[in-house]
């Protein structure tokens, strides 16, 4: 079992005919089951023709309906990404996922704002990953994004994470001590996302394929802790967590846009208290992570 996307997913790569879109689809194609997934590529100027045999569509509405797609995966440039995520969402698709790094904030909102409203009115829900995430994956299956495909195992621990490096990192280490990963999934750093920590704790709850879940926070905002709280009262499986920042000295902006701590409840400190109290298992080392969920199960 995995979420969000398993060896049937069919998938459209927006941005298909960069240089980055074009490394990564190639990349993903040629990991597990991605020949069968990458179905189409869009680009309006390009319309009508192919990228090594994947063919190419004016717009996503249209290569949905040629191919059956369902997820997207955005390359587009930060100016055009907004604007990438929203024509996904206006084709119905079930996922978009936006690896795209340095989209403006207010780019972001009214995206976001967009897709509430057109919810509100019963529109189809279309879930977003991102922007500025590594993507995700289902070992042995299928990837979507920019991580690795070679440190992946098929097995049953899920990874959450906002950092990609970190998400890697987890993948890993989990790999190196003999389990594997059921799903993992990069959230993004940005302040003004879509899906969160608490939305893919859920979805690793409800999933009888993964028995415990690393989940790897950031300093800035509150999310990690909305999440610890909620897995308190529902969460049925084991968890280690992490929170990177414990050093980031308060009102510094560090690396990601989300990772902005005013000295508060959005502390490394703060956060990993919360999890403690809310039962996770918590380590302030990295290097652990592995080890610690070896030794829960």
């Amino acid at each position: 079992m995995s979420i969000l996307i398993d060896k049937n997913t069919r998938v459209i790569t927006q941005g298909i005919t960069g240089k980055t879109g074009q490394f990564h689809t190639r990349m993903c194609r040629d990991y597990a089951n991605g020949r069968e997934c990458f179905v189409a590529g869009v680009n309006p100027k390009k319309a009508g023709e192919d990228f090594e045999g994947i063919p190419i569509f004016a717009t996503v509405k249209e290569a949905a309906k040629q191919t059956g797609a369902t997820v997207s995966v955005i390359y587009v440039p930060p100016a055009g990404a907004a604007a990438a995520i929203w024509e996904a969402v206006e084709a119905e698709l079930d996922l978009a996922i936006c690896i795209t790094e340095g989209i403006p904030v207010r780019d972001m909102l009214e995206v976001k704002s967009r897709m509430r409203a057109r919810e509100a009115a019963g529109g189809k829900k279309t879930l977003l990953l991102g922007p500025n995430c590594p993507g995700l994956i289902t070992p042995e299956e299928i990837k979507i994004g920019i991580m690795p495909g070679h440190i992946h195992r098929k097995g049953r621990i899920g990874i959450v994470s906002r950092s990609g490096t970190l998400t890697y990192e987890a993948v890993a280490q989990i790999t190196e001590v003999g389990l594997g990963q059921s799903s993992a999934v990069g959230i993004g750093g940005d302040p003004i996302n879509g899906l969160k920590h608490i939305d893919i704790m859920k979805l690793f709850n409800d999933d009888p394929g993964t028995d415990a879940v690393v989940m790897i926070g950031e300093i800035g905002g509150s999310d990690e802790a909305d999440a610890a709280r909620w897995c308190k009262d529902n969460m049925k499986k084991p968890i280690v967590g992490f929170i990177a920042g414990v050093t980031a000295p308060p009102g510094k902006r560090m690396g990601h846009a989300g990772a902005l701590i005013s000295g508060g409840a959005d502390t490394a400190d703060a956060k990993l208290a919360v999890m403690e109290e809310c039962g996770f298992t918590v380590t302030r080392n990295p290097s652990e992570m592995g080890r610690l969920m070896k030794s829960l199960l």
